[in-house]
């Protein structure tokens, strides 16, 4: 089973880039100032902690990139693998990430809002947060939803701009309508990170926002094969 196309792929991805913000919002926020999806950010973490600067924490980056390949890795072998098998990678992708985000809320039970955990227990959460999404990350770039890459937003931004009226380049859209998908990827992940520090800012604790995105996902998952028949329906 592919996954659905049109606006219920559209939906799903900015559904899964919601998520994805409020997970680096307790990674940064809650775990320590390090980010579990977007690894860009932690390479330049990585780049400061090594030349003592800032005060950036060099091990827990050091874990969560180790663990965002290491989960790029095992996504990459199980969905070609279904593929290969045409069975439907695509949800159980979904499901197997849902899996391990509830494996990392489970690590952190009955933590508070704050830094608070173990160091041993804290970098475990962050180890399966950032293999999520480096499983994520695979997810995504074998959809291939332009603009929807769930986790980096600087492409969609460039793209919103240059191809709309401001910019004016035709070779990046202009004409053709892409905004509104632009703006909802952006906004996905903007309200993502707003509505998970809102949600720590409010005294949840960091487990319990792990454990919604948890179900968020798996629900969505379980949408996608209604959905891929639909669209197979509505073509036909």
């Amino acid at each position: 089973m592919e996954p659905p196309g049109g606006i219920a792929l559209t939906m799903i991805m900015v559904c899964l880039t919601v998520v994805t913000g409020m997970l680096d919002a307790v990674s940064f926020l809650a775990l320590g100032h390090v980010f579990t999806a977007t690894q860009t950010g932690n390479l330049l973490f990585l780049g400061f902690g090594i030349a003592g600067q800032g005060g950036v924490p060099v091990t827990a980056t050091v874990v969560s990139i180790g663990a965002f390949l290491l989960g790029a890795a095992l996504g990459a072998r199980v969905e070609s693998g279904l593929a290969r098998l045409r069975r439907p990678w695509f949800p159980v992708a979904l499901i197997v990430e849902a899996g391990v985000l509830a494996a990392a809320a489970a690590a952190a039970w009955q933590t508070g809002p704050g830094p608070g955990l173990p160091p041993g227990r804290r970098y475990a959460v962050i180890a399966l947060m950032a293999m999520a999404m480096g499983m994520r990350n695979v997810t995504a770039m074998r959809v291939s939803a332009p603009d929807l890459t769930t986790t980096v937003e600087t492409r969609a931004m460039t793209a919103l701009v240059s191809g709309s009226p401001v910019g004016h380049d035709r070779r990046l859209g202009y004409g053709r309508h892409l905004g509104g998908r632009r703006v909802a990827s952006v906004g996905a992940m903007f309200v993502g990170g707003l509505l998970g520090a809102a949600l720590l800012g409010l005294g949840t604790r960091p487990m319990l926002v792990i454990a919604l995105v948890a179900v968020t996902i798996a629900a969505t998952a379980f949408m996608v094969p209604g959905l891929a028949h639909r669209g197979t329906t509505t073509e036909d």
